[in-house]
C-alpha cells in the first residue's frame, strides 16, 4: 500500500477524489485517504465511455474488503478513456492512487467547476 501522499498539482473533492487537468481532459482517482480508508481494493467497475459525469455524483464503484463505495466525480464531462488495468489489478488503486490507479479520463464540460476544488494543502486540512 502507498505511503500517505497528497500531491501537489492536483484538484481536491470534499468527497476525497481528485483531478489532474491538462487541457480540456482531466483524469480522476481517489485520494490516498480514500483507499486506505476503503482498505484492499478487490474490484472497480468503471462507467462505459461517453458516459457523463456530473460534479458531485458517483460515475463508478470500488469494492474493497470492507465495502462497496461509490467514487465521486470531482468535474463534469465526457469520459473518454477507463484504465483497463484496473479490471485485472484492482489493487493498483492502492498501490499508486496517483499514478497507475488512475480510474478515468473526462473531457471537461465545464472548467471553471476547478474553482470549486481544493489544492492539496487545503484539503489536508479537511482531513484532520
Amino acid at each position: 500500500m502507498a505511503d500517505a501522499s497528497y500531491p501537489d498539482g492536483l484538484l481536491y473533492h470534499p468527497e476525497h477524489d481528485w483531478a489532474r487537468v491538462e487541457g480540456d481532459v482531466a483524469t480522476f482517482g481517489i485520494t490516498w485517504y480514500a483507499q486506505d480508508s476503503l482498505g484492499e481494493v478487490v474490484f472497480f467497475e468503471p462507467p462505459e465511455v461517453g458516459t457523463q459525469t456530473k460534479q458531485g455524483e458517483p460515475y463508478a464503484e470500488v469494492e474493497s474488503v470492507k465495502a462497496v463505495s461509490d467514487v465521486i466525480a470531482p468535474l463534469s464531462g465526457e469520459v473518454v478513456e477507463v484504465n483497463g488495468g484496473l479490471g485485472d489489478a484492482p489493487e493498483t488503486i492502492n498501490d499508486d492512487p496517483y499514478g497507475e490507479g488512475w480510474m478515468v479520463k473526462v473531457r471537461l464540460a465545464d472548467p471553471s467547476e476547478t474553482e470549486a476544488l481544493q489544492d492539496a494543502a487545503s484539503y489536508q486540512q479537511t482531513l484532520s
